[in-house]
């Protein structure tokens, strides 16, 4: 099978700012706590994901998931307090056995060591040293109770180190749940810290304006169209790597949909979306929003050695990847490109190959 890989490079335009705050409250899961109330909020984002996709319903999602998060959150809190006083109790247990362990073994010790000075008693001898029958029955039932009591001291001391091994288990088991939830936690309240900016920064680039958002939808589901096959795809000729094949266009005559001009660099193998960061190499690029903006844009780590198809200095404008613009405007919440942008227009080949115009 011969494998094809193309580049697909859209000039297209790149977003408004804004800011407002809408909030909307899961109200149905407030009276659950627990998991339980995870369990409620999980329906309600699944539920709300299921609605006409407007900014409203966007807020919503948002709003649902931060308290899906902040649930969660409470939930793994709730099981770190339990297990750490289910630690304190199996400490005390392991404390109280062990003292227990080293009684019993000091007396079943002391007991091995008598019977070995005393040596072993033959019954002959017992007869032969009984004063009557009376003193023989006493000294046969003194024995019994002794043989009896080293074999309940010997039980004892295997029950106690039963106990004390299980104890150990239970709170390595314990040890090892609270480390990962733990881990877990801080996973959840970076989450929500991430949501939360997710949440200010769709604010800002709608400016909370219904038109806006819809407008920016439209913008994204065009550009997916003319990847899958919405739109049409003519040869135009073959190119070889940095032949110049386009230029962005200006504000005045990029697209419709656009509001400032950019460059989408996207990676297909086999008609499989690839990860653009693999294929082309470092550059000396920056972005275009701040690092408080990184989670909602996306961040960019170029890793091959395909040259890029701007000119240096590169300006990121947003990130590969499911970052929060993607998950509020891109189906499938990922962004399957590179948006970039440079102070020259020119727009290169990466590499040599057949070079296709789409609309």
């Amino acid at each position: 099978m011969i494998k094809k890989i193309i580049f697909i490079l859209f000039l297209l335009g790149l977003l408004a700012y804004f800011s407002a705050s809408l909030i909307v409250k899961a109200a149905e899961c407030d009276d659950k706590a627990g998991q339980e109330k995870v369990a409620c909020l999980e329906n309600k984002v699944n539920d709300l994901k299921g609605q006409t996709k407007t900014l409203s319903s966007q807020i919503s999602i948002m709003d649902s998931q931060i308290n899906l998060t902040q649930a969660r959150i409470e939930a793994n809190k709730g099981q770190i307090l339990d297990l750490t006083l289910d630690i304190d109790t199996a400490t005390k247990k392991i404390n109280t056995l062990s003292d227990s362990l080293n009684r019993i073994t000091g007396i079943l010790l002391n007991r091995i060591v008598a019977t070995y000075e005393a040596g072993n008693v033959q019954p002959l001898e017992i007869l032969l040293s009984a004063h009557n029958a009376s003193n023989l029955l006493t000294r046969l039932n003194y024995l019994r109770i002794a043989q009896a009591h080293d074999k309940r001291l010997i039980y004892d001391v295997q029950q106690a180190k039963n106990d004390y091994t299980n104890q150990k288990d239970i709170y390595e088991a314990k040890k090892k749940k609270i480390e990962s939830l733990k881990l877990q936690l801080e996973a959840y309240s970076k989450s929500l810290e991430q949501q939360k900016i997710a949440k200010q920064q769709l604010l800002i680039a709608t400016q909370a304006d219904e038109a806006t958002y819809q407008q920016l939808l439209a913008q994204a589901r065009a550009e997916r169209a003319v990847v899958f096959g919405g739109g049409i795809d003519s040869y135009l000729r073959d190119v070889n790597q940095g032949d110049t094949i386009g230029f962005i266009a200006s504000r005045s005559v990029s697209p419709g949909c656009s509001l400032g001009a950019h460059l989408h660099f996207e990676v297909q193998k086999d008609g499989s979306i690839q990860n653009p960061n693999n294929y082309l190499k470092s550059a000396n690029f920056s972005y275009d929003y701040g690092s408080d903006s990184y989670s909602y844009y996306g961040t960019i780590n170029p890793s091959g050695d395909f040259t890029w198809p701007l000119n240096e200095p590169i300006i990121i404008t947003q990130g590969y990847g499911s970052h929060g613009f993607a998950q509020n405007f891109y189906s499938g919440g990922v962004h399957t490109g590179i948006d970039m942008d440079s102070s020259s227009p020119t727009v290169k080949a990466v590499k040599s190959g057949k070079l296709y115009g789409g609309s």
